[in-house]
């Protein structure tokens, strides 16, 4: 339960703050708003591919592709997380993950692309591209899974080791 209440309110931030953007503030017609210049600002980006726009040609094919392999990912990453008795924070940052894939899921399904609006530059540094909560939320939650999820082992048990009842 952990993993799915963790993954409703990462996607429910993910969506209200798109929705803010693109229907509250108009950013699609506005095209960018300094928030807290030169560090923060909004700059709205239709991404039809993965980061940085990668693979977004054909775009209609690649759409479907993104939403099957973000799906099977978000579906393996539940089971996994679901079946070993993983710790607490790998159980929290797969509902991350999970939330904020499914975030940019709907998003390809609603929009046929990927809202991506937040825009962080410094020190002289003009960055150009845009992200978005979900995709904090999918960096967070893989990161969390590297430092927190368990390979299924007991403790004190070593990869490879001997059973040492019958030493084989």
């Amino acid at each position: 339960m952990r993993i799915f209440w963790t993954a409703l309110v990462v996607f429910a931030l993910d969506q209200a703050s798109k929705l803010a953007v693109i229907f509250g503030l108009n950013l699609p017609e506005r095209g960018d708003m300094d928030i807290w210049p030169p560090y923060l600002s909004f700059r709205m980006a239709w991404n039809k591919g993965v980061n940085f726009g990668l693979f977004a040609h054909n775009s209609d094919v690649m759409r479907w592709i993104l939403v099957a392999v973000s799906l099977v990912i978000t579906a393996w990453v539940w089971r996994w997380m679901s079946r070993r008795g993983q710790p607490k924070l790998a159980q929290i940052s797969a509902g991350i993950l999970i939330g904020g894939a499914l975030g940019n899921v709907v998003d390809r399904l609603a929009y046929g692309a990927v809202a991506d609006f937040l825009n962080v530059s410094c020190c002289g540094i003009d960055n150009p591209y845009a992200f978005n909560v979900a995709d904090i939320a999918i960096f967070g939650g893989a990161a969390g899974l590297v430092l927190f999820a368990s390979d299924g082992k007991k403790k004190g048990e070593k990869k490879g080791a001997k059973d040492p009842v019958t030493r084989r």
